[in-house]
């Protein structure tokens, strides 16, 4: 029978030599993708805000639940049409780990990227505030998200960032390890449907959340955004996903075969 994903072993060794290529890219690539990654998550961003607005006056529960079934096709994008997604290049500590990149160019990859996310996110926002979407009942809800988030303390906001990413970087390692487009889907869905419907906080969904709210006249400063929200759910990412997740992978998959293979005399 036809295997149709990769082994978990299989999955960080591919992992590894994408990092490598991500950190190969010039600052162009870098800035292009990463721009659209911040386009394509909020387009998943607005389309779970229009279901939920619907949802909202049926049951809380089924209204987060949709939202949640919605927003899962930034990540789709991103992964099936080529993007640079911040959190997603978290994962680049795999290829850190092994010494196939420098720190340099981790760092390069991702300063680059997560400027460049929130500027397809501010893009985006701008102009679906200035299309006449952003009104009533949508408007409504935006500025509800955006309210909850920017009342969350600075550990709440840490700690779910945490939690969030853990599931990010393991829908994109999913991902990698499906074969066919149909599974990629699916990988990407089950575990960002899970973050949402959860209550976690993804720093780049928030770089369109919190100024779509703001650009359709939510009161608050630039300064509450990037503070109280979007500072600290950063920190939380890159600890879930660039360090929790990749270190003990590390350890599991890369650490101990090397000295699996040292001990069996593969390693000369």
């Amino acid at each position: 029978m036809e295997k149709r994903f990769l082994s978990p072993q299989e999955t960080i060794n591919l992992t590894v030599t994408n990092g490598i290529k991500k950190a190969q890219l010039s600052i162009e690539q870098m800035v292009a993708l990463g721009i659209f990654a911040g386009i394509y998550i909020g387009f998943g961003g607005f389309g779970s805000i229009t279901i939920m607005q619907t949802m909202k006056n049926i049951d809380a529960g089924l209204m987060k639940f949709f939202g949640a079934m919605v927003f899962p096709v930034g990540l789709m994008l991103v992964v099936v049409c080529g993007a640079e997604l911040f959190t997603g290049n978290n994962l680049m500590t795999f290829a850190f780990l092994k010494q196939e990149i420098t720190f340099y160019a981790l760092i390069r990859n991702w300063i680059t990227v997560y400027f460049s996310n929130f500027a397809g996110s501010m893009i985006l926002a701008y102009l679906i505030a200035k299309s006449g979407l952003l009104k009533d009942n949508v408007m409504n809800m935006a500025f509800s998200i955006a309210q909850s988030k920017i009342s969350l303390s600075i550990a709440q906001a840490f700690v779910r960032g945490i939690l969030c990413n853990i599931l990010v970087v393991l829908a994109v390692l999913m991902a990698a390890a499906s074969q066919d487009i149909i599974s990629k889907i699916f990988s990407c869905w089950f575990p960002i449907m899970l973050f949402v419907l959860s209550g976690y906080e993804h720093s780049v969904a928030n770089m369109f959340f919190l100024p779509l709210a703001k650009y359709g006249g939510f009161n608050m400063g630039w300064g509450d955004i990037l503070l109280k929200n979007i500072i600290p759910v950063t920190l939380g990412n890159v600890v879930g996903g660039a360090i929790f997740v990749p270190l003990l992978y590390h350890i599991a998959y890369i650490k101990k075969r090397e000295k699996t293979d040292e001990k069996i005399g593969l390693n000369v």
